[in-house]
């Protein structure tokens, strides 16, 4: 009898074996929906992107004439005619955008690490107020105190110079409320208490503790301030006057109103807006490795 149930277990055995097989690969079916929404969402956020790449390689007439997406050989006739406009200006525009980006994006990255580790790690009087003060902050538009910046700067002479587009990019209460988050998930207190019993200060401890442990949360800051700072419009608008230290989105703007006179100008307003699409582009793909090093290292059960 032992010898026939033994048997009969054996037979059953890659039968419930087969099923519980079936069952889990049952669950792991997953519904198209979500796929499809996601692809309608890439969809809608790359067709312009798409189009004002092949728009650029497009003459004025075919830009205006003709409607598809089969990409023409005017690009780099469209580059040559709008880097010698107004003796290359384009060029000039360009670089006071990355001067506005890139400075603007590390000084901001600097205060929100600092305010970010201390609002983290820091027990003082008025933390949670103060922090519920840059929530707040979140919540109000760039563009509600972009007058107000004006008249501050105003009053102490900075309007028109790089300093007054500089400065109001410093302070991102968006950058410090992710910094203190990441501070918070990266930075182990018992690190910090053995840094300090072993005798390290508070400034080499963060400098050399924290920071390389922030690293990943610190370029999601660095990107967003620079990505927000590239495209900005309105402030620049505001604060300046003088056309060479235009950054380039105000540059184009320009171009653009002077194109209801004279339209061949529009195929060099759609060529800069495909260039100046190519340094966040490259942004992205450079620093995108510490997010893949931050995903490697927490899949790793320490």
């Amino acid at each position: 009898m032992a010898l026939l149930r033994v048997a009969g277990a054996l037979t059953e055995a890659p039968d419930v074996a087969g099923e519980r097989q079936r069952r889990r690969g049952g669950g792991r079916r997953l519904s198209p929906l979500p796929t499809a929404v996601l692809l309608l969402g890439a969809v809608y956020c790359l067709l312009p992107v798409a189009w004002v790449l092949v728009a650029s390689t497009k003459s004025t007439a075919q830009l205006f004439n003709t409607f598809t997406f089969a990409p023409d050989g005017s690009l780099w006739s469209n580059i040559a005619s709008l880097s010698s406009y107004a003796g290359g200006v384009f060029w000039h525009w360009l670089l006071n955008t990355a001067i506005y980006a890139i400075g603007g994006a590390l000084l901001s990255t600097v205060v929100s690490a600092l305010a970010g580790y201390a609002l983290a790690k820091y027990e003082f009087r008025g933390r949670s107020a103060l922090f519920n003060l840059l929530l707040a902050g979140v919540l109000v538009p760039p563009v509600v105190l972009a007058v107000p910046q004006y008249l501050l700067l105003a009053k102490v002479g900075l309007t028109d110079t790089y300093w007054s587009v500089l400065l109001p990019s410093v302070l991102s209460p968006y950058g410090i409320y992710l910094a203190r988050i990441y501070a918070l998930a990266a930075v182990p207190d018992e690190v910090i208490e053995s840094a300090r019993v072993d005798g390290c200060r508070e400034g080499r401890l963060f400098a050399q503790i924290a920071v390389p442990m922030m690293v990943p949360g610190l370029v999601t800051v660095f990107l967003f301030q620079f990505v927000a700072v590239w495209n900005n419009f309105l402030l620049p608008y505001i604060m300046l006057s003088d056309e060479n230290k235009f950054p380039i989105t105000v540059g184009l703007y320009t171009l653009l109103n002077r194109g209801s006179t004279a339209p061949s100008l529009y195929s060099l307003v759609v060529t800069g807006s495909m260039l100046s699409i190519l340094p966040l582009i490259i942004a992205f793909l450079v620093l995108q490795r510490y997010w893949r090093a931050d995903i490697a290292s927490g899949a790793v059960k320490q």
